[in-house]
């Protein structure tokens, strides 16, 4: 099988390496021409994986037509916000008997897509049942160190959806299916912003029980928002939904739980982005988030919350006070 991943950051890096595992023809492709030439001479991608050597037979290229052109499989690792425009550069290639895998986990916020919705809008002679969704609590910095990880692969066709699980499996290195695409995308994507929101919690100096209720709660409205968007509810803890919240919220190598941690101390949200070489997607997901709440009428008050504390500057203790101090409902 001829596979390539387009993304050269710690994602997309990590998830050639696994490839390499099984497979000989691998490429990555980078969007820098000096990352691109710094990887394949010395061996490492030093700006997102430091000290981690990549396999000998990686294929590195900058050209993203010999990335796409007569390949088996596509990986998109590229963040969610310009997924479209790097599908849009390949979208003339005949895809047709390709199957495309996104990794990117967030919501189109001109469009309020999901991933799969923004393939199938760009890529518009590629077939549904060739779309899946890779999705789960896993970190790139604990994958390429072989460490135990599950993650969920889903798609329209059950077929695509298991031959791309065999395809990423390993030892350590564990591939469930799922027939829910909806879901699997709406829970990586959602669980980003509960992570910021853990990450108030510890930077403001709240204690476990507040980030406990944070992530409880969390779960609560994703599913809820899922559900109304046609997503199955059980999806939602699973994998995709509450192992990846799970991980993200409590991990120090998440980026969106340490947004929210320097948010909780009191910094300004532009002056912590300008310091981070990754993305944080649950930045620009909670503004679609809080979008499609509106337009499926669903209330989401952890995300407005969130919301609030990035983008309009209310302070994380009052963001608290009026969770807290809502009317009293039903649990479920």
């Amino acid at each position: 099988m001829r596979i390539s991943v387009l993304g050269a950051g710690s994602w997309g890096t990590t998830l050639a390496i696994v490839l390499c595992e099984n497979f000989r023809d691998v490429t990555l492709w980078s969007y820098r021409p000096d990352q691109t030439e710094e990887m394949r001479e010395a061996r490492t991608n030093k700006d997102y994986l430091p000290g981690v050597t990549l396999p000998k037979h990686l294929k590195i290229t900058h050209d993203v037509e010999e990335a796409a052109s007569k390949k088996d499989m596509i990986i998109t690792a590229v963040p969610s916000q310009f997924l479209r425009n790097i599908l849009k550069d390949i979208a003339h290639i005949d895809l047709t008997r390709t199957i495309i895998v996104n990794v990117a986990k967030g919501i189109e916020n001109s469009t309020l897509m999901t991933m799969s919705e923004v393939m199938l809008d760009v890529l518009e002679h590629e077939k549904r049942s060739n779309i899946a969704i890779l999705s789960g609590p896993s970190h790139a910095e604990e994958v390429v160190k072989r460490i135990p990880t599950a993650v969920v692969s889903s798609s329209f066709s059950a077929r695509t959806a298991k031959i791309v699980a065999q395809s990423f499996n390993t030892p350590y290195f564990r591939v469930y299916v799922s027939d829910d695409i909806r879901g699997v995308e709406l829970g990586g994507a959602l669980k980003n912003v509960i992570a910021i929101g853990a990450g108030v919690v510890d930077g403001a100096g709240f204690g476990d029980n507040t980030k406990a209720a944070i992530i409880t709660r969390g779960i609560a409205e994703m599913t809820r928002l899922g559900d109304k968007m046609g997503a199955l509810p059980r999806t939602f803890s699973g994998l995709s939904g509450v192992g990846d919240l799970i991980v993200t919220c409590m991990s120090k190598h998440s980026r969106n739980r340490h947004v929210g941690e320097e948010l909780g101390r009191g910094r300004k949200l532009d002056d912590i982005l300008g310091e981070m070489v990754m993305v944080a997607e649950g930045v620009a997901t909670c503004k679609s988030a809080v979008d499609l709440a509106r337009k499926h009428h669903t209330e989401m008050a952890i995300f407005s919350e969130v919301h609030n504390i990035m983008f309009s500057g209310k302070e994380p203790h009052k963001a608290t006070e009026d969770l807290m101090t809502r009317s009293i409902k039903g649990e479920h």
